[in-house]
């Protein structure tokens, strides 16, 4: 029970005490049990209060201390540390949020906010006088990173990592690296082709023997916890021959007959399904497709050395101390007949048309038709008001706008319309909107409430927009090709993903951070970060930004082999415990464990603290009230609900 305890109240310039009576409060709760000192003070967080808030604990000898200010979210660990520095166990300290809880809640009703904000601090008085000196959980780590997908952003934070001297395993499951970005042909804002890109990533990786990389490999199963996972994975071979020669492999080529869909050109072309899907594509070795595969035995027969379809699929341990999602993205697939997509055949995709761009010589042919009249359609698949994607894909207009200039650059003159609801080319980007303007592009803005329509007419496509810059005139536009500018969506794994690693998506689908400004790539995982696509949608220069913080969070978290935990998990008492399960079976992160007691030779539940969140569901449902969470018992939160009913009472 502390009995020296020092109360600072913070002003917060005024964000505070323009609604809370800091006085007031500091007055109704100087005279609380166990309160040594309290005192009110303009900003908590500035050095100086931190150095008088240093001085008071020395000179007085408190033992615990509570800070009335802002969220713990920002100054949590300013005010540990304040604690450390003079000597005080820093979770004998509780922050108490008047704030964001009462200043700015009630802005409108300042007596009320008084009150409140007194009653919070009373509770935090009454959690502080029952708190425990603890310390963190220390654990030696494993000084190696899984990342999981081998796009640009996985790539990134693979080099970056081992030039930090980390140990890195880059998995993807494709049988080739690269991702997306080598689908895209030139790219905003740089002109640079997306297989280039990804060709000097693959060398710079080869060049490094702190990076392991494996293709064809999904991530099965993972146990463990921060600083030391065992991840399982999952490698699928080629089945083509180690001794196979690659003049008999272009044979078997030739021979093959059968040509089956190409999704790297997103269905537009077809290929065998012995492949490689582009010239230069990364690594320089062809894959065998299996599941597509058809062929009779004699031919599997008369190219044995090359066709290996017994080959099987292998499986790794690889222990590591932290993982990186950087599984990246989908492209929206519009439904049938959306704006007459699959119902005539020159409606496509954004993806589809630069994969025909970067297919076509000298001249745009599609479907056998020459392109001169192309209408682009904005926000195909984003910012949906009967669908599900309500989020803006953030790429499209400065994608579809790069594109059309592209275009004129390698076929020459076009008649080209834009059709959008809103232009978003933010920073640097909007120099493609003024280049297409100047390029003589046709911009028509249509609302999200009457969009555009797309029928044929002969060989023409006719789209029948209403212009709301020309107070909603209705205009019909023949052209030969519909683009339908379409958004990122998660991709269709991201749900087993986060289903073998615990990691949350939100309501978009996309894995979801703990912060998106104070800790963008982390996860509520402890060693679990993400970066790229897969957190939403991003260009290239954005996911590698995140990717290179994904890696120095990753790096400083097992960089010096050593790891400390919050020590705020749960605590079970083995006298009360009698194993029933209900505990494991509610626990999200899969924390609790039946072990044998020997002093009483039964099972009792057993928790990993490095896996423990101390979110308590587990102590809710024990039927012999045997868990408690440490900084968070049930004397603490009893003594906290009594300090605020007093004042309610008062």
């Amino acid at each position: 029970m502390k009995e020296r305890i020092g109360v600072y109240i913070c002003h917060c310039g005024g964000n505070i005490s323009d609604h809370v009576d800091v006085n007031e409060v500091r007055e109704s709760v100087k005279n609380e049990p166990g309160v040594h000192l309290a005192k009110d003070t303009m900003f908590a967080c500035a050095d100086s209060t931190q150095k008088e808030i240093i001085r008071d604990i020395q000179e007085n000898g408190h033992d615990a201390m509570v800070i009335a200010s802002c969220s713990p979210k920002l100054h949590l660990h300013t005010f540990r540390n304040v604690a450390e520095r003079a000597g005080l166990n820093p979770y004998n300290y509780v922050q108490c949020n008047i704030r964001e809880q009462c200043s700015w809640t009630h802005t409108d009703k300042p007596k009320e906010a008084t009150a409140k904000a007194i009653g919070l601090v009373r509770a935090a008085i009454a959690r502080v006088r029952n708190s425990e000196a603890l310390e963190p959980i220390t654990m030696e780590t494993e000084k190696s990173v899984l990342i999981v997908g081998a796009g640009v952003s996985g790539m990134r934070a693979a080099i970056s990592l081992c030039d930090m001297g980390t140990q890195v395993y880059l998995i993807e499951k494709e049988h080739f690296v690269g991702g997306r970005i080598v689908q895209m042909g030139e790219l905003f804002t740089s002109d640079e082709r997306g297989e280039d890109i990804i060709a000097h990533f693959y060398r710079e990786i080869m060049k490094r023997d702190g990076i392991t990389l494996f293709t064809g490999a999904t991530l099965d199963g993972i146990s463990g916890s921060v600083g030391n996972f065992t991840a399982r994975v999952a490698i699928e071979p080629r089945y083509i021959g180690p001794d196979c020669e690659e003049k008999e492999l272009q044979r078997v080529m030739a021979e093959l007959d059968a040509e089956i869909e190409d999704e790297f050109n997103f269905h537009i072309t077809r290929r065998k399904a012995i492949f490689k899907p582009y010239e230069t594509a990364c690594p320089d070795k062809y894959v065998l497709d299996k599941k597509r595969w058809v062929s009779d035995p004699q031919f599997i027969e008369k190219y044995s050395n090359c066709i290996d379809l017994d080959q099987e699929i292998e499986t790794l341990q690889l222990h590591v101390g932290a993982v990186i999602l950087s599984t990246g993205h989908d492209y929206y697939e519009p439904a049938a007949d959306e704006f007459g997509y699959k119902r005539y055949p020159n409606v496509i995709t954004l993806p589809q048309l630069k994969r025909h761009i970067a297919l076509n010589g000298d001249r745009l042919v599609i479907n056998d038709r020459p392109i001169r009249d192309v209408v682009f359609i904005y926000c195909v698949g984003s910012r949906q008001v009967d669908g599900e994607n309500k989020y803006c894909s953030r790429y499209c207009c400065t994608a579809a706008l790069h594109t059309s200039v592209s275009m004129r650059k390698k076929f020459g003159e076009f008649h080209i319309y834009h059709l959008y609801n809103d232009m978003r080319t933010y920073g640097k980007q909007e120099l493609f909107f003024e280049e297409a303007l100047e390029k003589g592009c046709r911009f028509i803005k249509f609302g999200l409430d009457d969009l555009p329509v797309v029928t044929a007419e002969g060989q023409k496509l006719i789209v029948t927009v209403k212009d709301l810059l020309l107070a909603g005139e209705e205009l019909e536009v023949p052209v030969d090709l519909v683009v339908l500018v379409t958004g990122m969506v998660p991709r269709n794994d991201s749900g087993k993903i986060s289903e073998i690693l615990k990691t949350p998506v939100g309501t978009d689908k996309f894995f979801f951070e703990v912060h998106p400004k104070l800790r963008p790539v982390e996860t509520v995982i402890d060693g679990t970060f993400i970066c790229g696509t897969c957190q939403g949608p991003k260009n290239v220069p954005e996911s590698v930004n995140s990717s290179l913080s994904a890696a120095i969070k990753s790096s400083a978290l097992i960089g010096s082999g050593k790891l400390e935990l919050e020590p705020n998990v749960i605590r079970i008492n083995p006298e009360t415990c009698r194993w029933c399960g209900e505990c494991a079976e509610i626990c999200p992160f899969d924390c609790i464990r039946p072990v044998e007691d020997e002093v009483r030779q039964a099972k009792i539940a057993a928790v990993n603290k490095a896996t423990c969140k101390g979110c308590g569901m587990c102590a809710v449902v024990c039927p012999e009230n045997a868990i408690d969470i440490v900084g968070y018992t049930d004397e603490q939160i009893e003594s906290m609900i009594d300090g605020f009913i007093l004042q309610e009472s008062v």
